[in-house]
């Protein structure tokens, strides 16, 4: 149970990172990321199908949630349409590119293909009999997620990843210095669709499978996980809030993997998971709103003095 909530929460979390990216760093609204996610499991699929080298059709899987980034950024700078819609066009179109890639085919098994996964798990079948394979797939995601969290924290400590990040608090001061916001707005978004698209081809790879429909509500679930990290971490310093990003991720997998395991006791089934996610979100939304945690912590802070014995 431990293992499944990690892989899950940690794969997501590549995922979530990228959403992070846009939707706080660059304050850009994109919904491309339902596309991308699902287009890098079509692009694993092809890849394995044709007998590529996983960790070549990994680095293709990048190359495409890229790709899919800059339709989603020439839409919205060179046509002048808005960041959502501009991210819903590039989601459809992909639908149909997704379907292509796959050979029209919505669905591709990896029963009978070898993969990245399969071939962790069954070194640790053969090398620990006595530790359950997906503990392998722990280790394996812990690294990869690692590595990611560390390159992203030293990108946004340049010049370059800083003047990213004050393009969404402050896009005219960025011009005042004589930088192009498109060309970084560009980048950060495909650096974004680019991780999703690399969590979409994780999740096939631990899944078994690639699916066309795998990114149907894949913004809402990050956007959760963002909400719920924030609200358990509050920090300005990137290496936290990279860092609550994987942790709210963890925190909403462990929730559902509950709700679908014990969710029946209180009449809850699988088709409750959006309304669920949903209510997620608008629960963390009040939170914040309200400043609940804020009254607690001045409340607690109150002194106490003694009265007639007792506690005033």
């Amino acid at each position: 149970m431990v293992e499944v909530i990690l892989i899950e929460g940690m794969i997501y979390g590549i995922m979530v990172l990228g959403v992070f990216l846009e939707f706080r760093i660059l304050n850009f609204c994109d919904m491309t990321v339902d596309g991308s996610f699902p287009l890098g499991a079509c692009v694993l699929a092809a890849c394995l199908v044709h007998k590529i080298n996983p960790v070549i059709a990994l680095c293709l899987v990048c190359i495409a949630g890229i790709l899919a980034g800059c339709i989603t950024s020439a839409v919205y700078i060179k046509l002048r349409v808005p960041d959502i819609l501009a991210g819903i066009l590039t989601m459809t179109m992909l639908y149909s590119i997704n379907l292509r890639i796959m050979s029209n085919r919505a669905n591709v098994s990896f029963l009978k293909i070898t993969t990245l996964f399969s071939s962790i798990r069954k070194f640790m079948e053969h090398s620990f009999p006595s530790i359950p394979a997906e503990w392998g797939l722990v280790i394996f995601l812990l690294f990869v997620i690692i590595l990611i969290k560390g390159l992203l924290d030293l990108f946004f400590h340049t010049d370059f990843g800083l003047t990213m990040g004050a393009l969404g608090a402050n896009e005219q001061m960025i011009i005042s210095q004589g930088v192009n916001p498109q060309i970084i707005r560009t980048i950060g978004i495909c650096l974004g669709n680019a991780l999703a698209a690399l969590a979409g081809a994780l999740a096939a790879m631990y899944n078994g499978f690639a699916d066309v429909g795998s990114g149907t509500g894949v913004v809402v679930s990050g956007l959760a996980s963002l909400m719920l990290g924030e609200f358990m971490l509050r920090s300005n310093h990137i290496g936290i809030q990279t860092l609550r990003v994987i942790i709210g991720s963890t925190v909403y997998r462990a929730l559902m993997f509950f709700g679908r395991s014990y969710g029946y006791k209180i009449g809850l089934n699988s088709n409750d998971l959006k309304l669920i996610t949903g209510l997620l979100i608008i629960l963390c939304l009040a939170i914040s709103n309200t400043n609940i945690l804020a009254y607690f912590k001045e409340h607690m802070k109150r002194p106490v003095t003694a009265y007639n014995g007792g506690v005033k």
